[in-house]
């Protein structure tokens, strides 16, 4: 079978949780959507468990907004680095917490290192994952999937700053023959956004107060703490 989990956001706690839920099985995969880290209490400790963790399983992680934010405020260079001026607004100094960043005597983003473990992880997060007959985003494909039949041809569309901040492929009906599942706009009810055949969205707002959501795939079958 194959699992997507939602945002996370620091909830080490909710996370743990809902992976000890999941009914897995040795040969089941996992998509992980981004949003790891920010306005939670403890990305690092985030990072920590997944890696643990996708020693077990078959894991595959999306970098979403919050990550691409994080490591532009670092300095990392590429177009999926975006925003990095906006990351102590939208929660990015609890990351730094977890990391111990003000602790340090002379606390500089572009001199400070994360573990070596940590780096590799953001390093190898992709923008997406097809499988199955469902295409995985963080938040969505923009104008790129508005006319298109074909999947490979709406990707090679769309910029990074579609995959990590578009907020309208999760409304918007189209024709590629998959379902789209992604993160990033929670409702303002916090539940599962089901936009059937065309997608689903399953950030359901776990730092908010809401639940931390994972769906297995085809059955649809919701998991959440």
């Amino acid at each position: 079978m194959l699992y997507a989990v939602g945002d996370i956001h620091g909830e080490r706690d909710k996370l743990d949780a809902l992976l000890g839920m999941l009914p897995l099985q040795s040969d089941d995969s996992l998509v992980f959507l981004g949003d790891y880290v920010d306005r939670g209490p403890d990305a690092r400790g985030v990072v920590d468990l997944l890696l643990e963790f996708s020693k077990l399983y078959r894991c595959t992680f999306l970098i979403g907004n919050h990550e691409s934010m994080f490591l532009d405020f670092l300095g990392w260079k590429g177009d999926r680095y975006l925003v990095g001026d906006a990351f102590l607004r939208n929660g990015g100094d609890r990351t730094l917490a977890s990391y111990g960043y003000f602790e340090l005597e002379d606390p500089d983003p572009h001199r400070f290192r994360l573990p070596t473990e940590h780096e590799q992880f953001f390093q190898r997060l992709d923008l997406y994952r097809q499988e199955s007959g469902y295409l995985f985003v963080h938040a969505g494909l923009g104008t790129a999937i508005q006319g298109e039949s074909e999947v490979e041809s709406a990707l090679q569309r769309s910029r990074a700053e579609d995959f990590l901040w578009d907020r309208t492929t999760g409304y918007t009906p189209h024709n590629l023959r998959v379902t789209i599942v992604h993160g990033h706009t929670p409702r303002p009810d916090f539940e599962v956004h089901w936009n059937l055949p065309f997608s689903i969205g399953i950030d359901t707002g776990a730092v908010y107060g809401g639940k931390l959501t994972a769906i297995r795939l085809p059955d649809q079958t919701l998991f959440q703490v």
